[in-house]
């Protein structure tokens, strides 16, 4: 018995020959169009070895392997797999997809996971490369806190490094959260259009690195561990602190939680990002080492609470049509792609404007807070210009890489101006 499935270059399944059925536990109606090939397998083998698979296929017109795999029943057993490109068009066109004749073996099979694989595990369920949207904002605070509000050894680095894992914690959880209610509701089981790292979430539960019901488990961990660092900074600083990181938690958990779902509510959702992957983390954080709350600490977070908003919107571009089906109404939903570039636009051009008014408030005296806002400005009309031409097409993801390195750029180097000022 041969299993012969073929998929496209985004691994969703095109066919699958009843070989497969049998050896798979699935019917072909079950998966064509709506699954990818990655379900076979186990998710530290997906995570390891399957993009080594396919390379090698597509540089050397075929590649042979022994792996594990996994039946519907959730049983696992051993096979020999040979993977080609395929070429619709013809072998002079652009590669299709792939194509995989698997044998069951009868002989045991071991694939040594790495303990970097473990590692890229962890990174991928929780999103932790995506911390620097909220580390960002409370690294501006305490650059603010020491340079125009503490005397000379007053900042105190305990509390301090205490607000920065409390915030971390809090996104984390949020970022768990949000893959949890996205693949309960049917948003990410939708998106089988692409498959990137910066689209449909982490992806973590589709990949079989985690289950639906661990997900929850995991968020409510890391939300009870920040919890207990915020009550901790309570007691020290005030109930303020409490309120402000559960105003954070708040709007982290209902960005897809039901019954609010802010995501799903034109426009809410990124307003409510703009305010806690910015504002609130930089009161926040404030109040914590100075024990007051401030105007200008609250302004201070706009900048890097827009430009996190312009991440998630334009992540929001390649998830679009699979998110309308599920009736998630964010801003590139609701106005569609090409409108959505000049909103892009509007919120860049504010988050400049926005380090214009700080300048002006702290009365034209630190002059780096001008060429934080230059850069930021320039090196956002590049991202706008290139979305013009992408905002289509695949190609669009050099954007999304180049949005993410503008807004942890912009908070790193505004860090620095204050520090400087």
């Amino acid at each position: 018995m041969k299993s012969v499935i073929t998929c496209d270059m985004e691994g969703v399944i095109e066919t699958f020959n009843k070989g497969a059925e049998e050896m798979f536990g699935y019917q072909a109606a079950e998966l064509i169009g709506k699954k990818r090939v990655s379900l076979f397998s186990p998710g530290e083998i997906v995570l390891q070895n399957v993009a080594t698979w396919l390379e090698n296929a597509s540089n050397e017109g075929e590649h042979i392997t022994e792996t594990i795999f996994l039946r519907k029943d959730g049983t696992s057993f051993n096979a020999r797999i040979r993977v080609t490109p395929t070429y619709k068009n013809g072998k002079n066109n652009p590669q299709t997809g792939y194509c995989g004749v698997t044998e069951v073996l009868d002989k045991p099979v071991e694939v040594p996971i790495k303990w970097t694989t473990y590692l890229i595990k962890a990174l991928a369920i929780t999103r932790m490369p995506f911390l620097s949207a909220v580390l960002g904002p409370a690294f501006i605070a305490g650059a603010y806190a020491a340079t125009y509000s503490l005397d000379a050894g007053q900042f105190n680095w305990w509390l301090f490094t205490l607000t920065c894992l409390g915030v971390a914690l809090l996104h984390l959880s949020s970022n768990v959260f949000n893959d949890y209610f996205d693949v309960k509701d049917g948003t990410d089981d939708a998106n089988t259009a692409y498959f990137t790292q910066y689209t449909g979430g982490s992806r973590a539960i589709e990949l079989g690195l985690i289950n639906l019901q661990n997900t929850l488990r995991l968020a409510i961990v890391l939300l009870l561990a920040a919890l207990t660092i915020g009550i901790y900074l309570t007691i020290q600083t005030g109930w303020l602190t409490l309120l402000l990181g559960l105003a954070g938690a708040f709007m982290g958990y209902f960005y897809t939680a039901p019954p609010l779902r802010l995501v799903a509510r034109k426009g809410l959702g990124e307003l409510t990002i703009t305010l806690a992957f910015g504002c609130i983390v930089t009161l926040g954080t404030y109040f914590v080492l100075t024990g007051q709350l401030s105007w200008m600490a609250f302004l201070i977070g706009v900048p890097s609470g827009l430009l996190t908003a312009n991440i998630l919107l334009i992540n929001e571009f390649p998830d679009a049509e699979s998110d309308a089906s599920t009736g998630k109404n964010h801003l590139v939903v609701t106005f569609g792609k090409k409108t959505s570039i000049y909103i892009y636009l509007f919120i860049l051009l504010l988050a400049v404007a926005s380090y214009g008014w700080i300048y002006a408030l702290l009365d034209f005296q630190n002059i780096w807070i001008t060429v934080v806002a230059l850069l930021t400005l320039f090196f956002g009309l590049y991202i706008f210009s290139n979305m013009q031409k992408h905002y289509k097409s695949r190609e669009l993801v050099k954007s999304n890489v180049n949005t993410i390195i503008l807004s942890s750029a912009s908070s790193i180097l505004f860090t620095i101006a204050l520090l400087l000022g």
